[in-house]
């Protein structure tokens, strides 16, 4: 299970296409951090597929307790389409996630039962070959230094996967280092020990 605040995200679009009872189902997964970037790719999707039948679509931007959800039957029969892909999405345990089934017509009707069936097939299946990366929250930080310290602090940053994001050398070094959340706490430990206490880190801001 994802700890604290990471989670897994898909790492990179993805498309899988099913076909049932002659309807083909075309799902089309990515990232999205915002309601905006969602809306966009629906967008775009309803763009580069204009002769579709349905553009169903569900997506969770977030983790865990801190999660907007938003799902569309896009036509479809109330409740047949969208709900069975949020549902699927629910337990993928993915976070910032979209997932557009679009559909095909192939002149066959399915039933509300062959198309709840058939819209969380297509989900399932595309969620099976999808990707994933883990997402760590991380912050900045600005460190103050004299210039004797300079080096040991570099090497400290590095061992607590910190990474440099600007140097800024005048009376004394700043220092702006990006740290997953996870290790911010044992680097500020072992920062205020190198110092003698003279060091404190500032958390400037989410990275």
């Amino acid at each position: 299970m994802p700890h604290g605040k990471r989670y897994l995200i898909p790492a990179e679009k993805h498309r899988i296409e099913i076909v049932v009872v002659n309807s083909r189902f075309i799902t089309t997964i990515d990232r999205v951090n915002s309601v905006a970037e969602a809306k966009a790719f629906l967008s775009a999707i309803r763009i580069e597929m204009p002769d579709a039948s349905h553009h169903v679509h569900a997506y969770r931007i977030g983790y865990g307790n801190s999660v907007i959800e938003s799902v569309s039957d896009d036509g479809e029969p109330s409740g047949t389409a969208g709900p069975p892909v949020l549902a699927v999405l629910r337990g993928s345990d993915i976070g910032d996630i979209i997932i557009v089934v679009t559909r095909y017509f192939g002149g066959t009707k399915l039933g509300t039962g062959g198309l709840v069936r058939a819209y969380g097939d297509a989900a399932r299946e595309g969620l099976k070959t999808l990707k994933t990366a883990e997402k760590i929250e991380k912050k900045l930080l600005g460190i103050e230094t004299t210039y004797s310290l300079y080096e040991q602090i570099k090497r400290l940053i590095a061992h607590h996967n910190g990474v440099i994001d600007d140097e800024d050398f005048a009376g004394e070094v700043t220092l702006m280092a990006i740290f997953p959340v996870d290790d911010i706490e044992a680097f500020t430990a072992d920062l205020t020990e190198l110092s003698a206490g003279r060091i404190t880190p500032i958390i400037l801001d989410d990275a």
